[in-house]
């Protein structure tokens, strides 16, 4: 099985095409590759499948062998992945996920690949769609979690979202809240959990914890989240830079309600797996 590892900003993803992994169950796949320190480690597992309705159909697995919709730092990879293997000839390219169909583009320096400009189309606000449980709309909630009152901020970004404003010394660790947020009862499919702290108005600083794979180092469609949840309070201007652990992502939240997103998408290793069973 031929895999290459990628990252956008350290969140790490293997990613492979639909020929290479033809036979094996993929959820299971995941989770024996995505293993740290047992395997090769990684946030996710990203697939790249034949499509009718796009140019190319991107599956991505959790760590824990759940399928995700969508990945913003994960479609960035993809981009460049089937445009550097020559698996889709466009630089402007139309991605079939779950979420619905994205539409990244490759900007170029000196014939390479330098970063990859998305649009994420718009965000969701509705309870049911997101879904949240909830009397209260899902931007203006407020949730019970390890026996605090918190005021959160959920939307359907391609995946669902919890925004949490924080400040220094609130005691909001991610490492307790966001599995807990995560799992509370009002989200019925879970939610990803960015912890945000507004540093300007065209500023963020972010840490997420991502459904089905815990703590990462940056997250695409949290930072898109979390930047128009903070420009809808009129916290920020509608442009920002969101600074993860590993460096920033630019996003734009449109006046006509499409978010686009820009950052880095960047290689680790390419090689081949000889016996993927064999944890």
């Amino acid at each position: 099985m031929k895999i290459t590892k990628m990252h956008g900003l350290g969140n790490d993803f293997i990613l492979t095409t639909k020929s290479e992994i033809e036979g094996f169950p993929l959820p299971d796949l995941a989770r024996r590759l995505c293993a740290r320190r047992l395997s090769i480690g990684a946030d996710g597992l990203i697939v790249a499948e034949p499509c009718v309705e796009a140019d190319i159909r991107m599956r991505i697995f959790n760590p824990d062998g759940s399928e995700a919709e969508m990945c913003g730092n994960g479609i960035r990879c993809f981009a460049r992945f089937v445009f550097d293997e020559k698996i889709v000839a466009k630089k402007d390219m139309s991605v079939c996920t779950l979420a619905g169909i994205m539409r990244p583009g490759l900007e170029m320096e000196n014939g390479q690949v330098s970063g990859v400009r998305v649009d994420m189309g718009k965000p969701v606000f509705e309870n049911e769609r997101i879904p949240v449980l909830s009397l209260t709309p899902a931007m203006e909630n407020k949730i019970i979690v390890l026996g605090r009152e918190l005021d959160v901020a959920t939307l359907l970004m391609g995946v669902p979202h919890t925004v949490v404003l924080t400040k220094e010394g609130d005691g909001l660790d991610p490492t307790l809240f966001g599995p807990a947020i995560e799992t509370h009862e009002a989200f019925p499919k879970k939610t990803n959990v960015n912890f945000v702290r507004v540093l300007g108005p065209g500023s963020l600083r972010i840490t997420t914890w991502e459904r089905g794979a815990g703590l990462t180092l940056a997250c695409g469609t949290g930072a898109c989240a979390s930047a128009v949840v903070c420009a809808r309070k009129g916290l920020t201007q509608k442009k920002v830079n969101v600074f993860t652990q590993t460096g920033k992502l630019m996003i734009e939240y449109k006046d006509t309600g499409v978010v686009f997103m820009t950052g880095p998408a960047e290689y680790v290793f390419s090689g081949s797996v000889m016996q993927p069973g064999f944890i």
